[in-house]
C-alpha cells in the first residue's frame, strides 16, 4: 500500500516566525528583503494593532515599523499605549521606531486635496522604506500651470508617485513632462461615473505616456514601497552621466 507523506507541522516554534495566536509575524522579512513586515490595520482590533506594532519593534529595534489603514479607535489606542509612535490621522498610519538613513528622493504628487489620505499613506510608506520624500500637493490638470510650476522638482526625483481621482489624467501629463520612473495611484475620489476609482484606474492603465506603471485603487502603500525601492537603488547623478 502506498502511504501519503505526513504533512503534519512539527511541534515547536518555526524559525523566522513569531506566533501570536491570531497572527504569525514574518520576522525574517527584513533580512530577506531589506524591509520589515507591515501591519495592515483594517479588520484588526485596536489591541491587536498595538501588540503587533510593539512586537515588530521589539524584533527590529533599529528599524522603523509601520501600520496602515488604522481606524480612529486603533489610532487612539496606539497613541495611548505607544506614545513614542508617530500617528498620522490623515494617512491613517502609525510609525514606531527611528526612520532609516534615507537614500534617494520620491516625489509624491497629488491632484487635489481630496486625494490627501492616499498621498499621505504613500509618503509615510516611502519614508519608512528608506527614501526621502518631496510632497507636491494640489497640482491637478484643471490648472496645468500648477504642474508646470513644479517641473524642476519632478525632474529632480528618483521616482514619482502620482495620485489622482476623477478622470485620472495627471500621471499621463506628468509622464509626458519628465523621464522619471512613475507609479500612478488611482483614487476613489470622483462623482458617480468615476465608479469608485475604476475610471481613474482604467485611464492610468491606458496612459499613452511611456514609463507609467499603475497600482490598485487607493493603494498608497503599494506605491510607496515600489517608489522607495526604486529611489534607494538610484545611482548618483555623476555615475549616471558616465
Amino acid at each position: 500500500m502506498t502511504h501519503l507523506p505526513d504533512h503534519t507541522p512539527a511541534s515547536g516554534p518555526l524559525p523566522g516566525i513569531h506566533d501570536l495566536g491570531y497572527a504569525r509575524l514574518d520576522t525574517d522579512r527584513l533580512e530577506r528583503t531589506g524591509d520589515a513586515e507591515v501591519v495592515y490595520g483594517a479588520g484588526k482590533t485596536p489591541s491587536q494593532v498595538v501588540e503587533l506594532l510593539r512586537t515588530l519593534h521589539a524584533t527590529h529595534p533599529g528599524h522603523a515599523v509601520l501600520a496602515t489603514r488604522l481606524a480612529v479607535e486603533a489610532q487612539e489606542a496606539v497613541s495611548a499605549a505607544l506614545p513614542e509612535a508617530v500617528v498620522d490621522p490623515v494617512g491613517r498610519t502609525a510609525v514606531l521606531g527611528e526612520a532609516p538613513v534615507l537614500r534617494g528622493t520620491v516625489a509624491v504628487v497629488s491632484a487635489g486635496t481630496s486625494d490627501a489620505p492616499v498621498a499621505a499613506e504613500a509618503a509615510t510608506t516611502a519614508r519608512v522604506f528608506g527614501a526621502g520624500v518631496d510632497l507636491i500637493t494640489d497640482v491637478g490638470v484643471a490648472g496645468l500651470h500648477r504642474v508646470m510650476g513644479v517641473r524642476e522638482r519632478l525632474d529632480a526625483a528618483d521616482c514619482l508617485i502620482v495620485v489622482a481621482g476623477m478622470e485620472g489624467a495627471l500621471p499621463s501629463v506628468v509622464g509626458g513632462l519628465v523621464g522619471v520612473p512613475l507609479v500612478a495611484v488611482p483614487t476613489s475620489v470622483g462623482y458617480g461615473a468615476s465608479f469608485g476609482g475604476v475610471a481613474a484606474l482604467l485611464a492610468m492603465l491606458n496612459s499613452c505616456a511611456p514609463g507609467v506603471t499603475v497600482v490598485n485603487i487607493d493603494n498608497g502603500f503599494g506605491a510607496g514601497v515600489f517608489a522607495a525601492r526604486v529611489a534607494r537603488r538610484a545611482a548618483p547623478a555623476e555615475v549616471k552621466e558616465q
